[in-house]
């Protein structure tokens, strides 16, 4: 990480601060929680709690690849995956949801969640103003990296939410 703090322009330093609140929280509660509740989930058709937080990385990862970051972690969750447009985002979808079966072990899930909390600050430290205000396709809607960015801070709050 080459960016000093005081190089980010205002808008940096205050995502990168919303964003250290629910990396915080998530982390605190994916600690405290034991390895055997991992598989617990409040309803049959629902999520369990580490499918819930492998939901959270991946959703985070497969954000940053739409903002053409392509950083071992991104690339990692989302490579290699054929197709463009739609049927990419299908197949990263399934990915996603096929991790969320797969990584379970607390330690696994711990780690996918830093190495994604740490892909989007480090990234989002290396983004100019300017890049922020490319536009990318997002779900079928043009919109611009830093929507994408935020995007990813409000994904962050999937564990405050009933998910199924």
């Amino acid at each position: 990480m080459g960016v000093l703090q005081e190089q980010l322009s205002s808008f940096q330093r205050e995502y990168l601060w919303e964003l250290e609140i629910p990396k915080t929280q998530i982390l605190a509660l994916a600690e405290a929680i034991p390895e055997e509740a991992y598989g617990w989930r409040p309803a049959e058709n629902a999520r369990t709690f580490s499918a819930v937080l492998v939901h959270i990385a991946a959703g985070m990862l497969m954000l940053l690849y739409r903002a053409d970051v392509h950083t071992q972690a991104v690339m990692e969750m989302c490579g290699p995956i054929e197709g463009e447009g739609l049927s990419r985002w299908v197949a990263m979808a399934h990915k996603g949801f096929q991790a969320e079966k797969t990584v379970t072990e607390k330690s696994a899930v711990l780690d996918l969640l830093k190495r994604a909390f740490a892909a989007v600050s480090d990234s989002f430290m290396e983004t100019s103003d300017e890049d922020l205000g490319v536009t990318r396709d997002l779900f079928g809607e043009v919109t611009t990296v830093r929507r994408v960015y935020l995007r990813i801070l409000a994904h962050t709050d999937e564990i405050g939410r009933a998910h199924v």
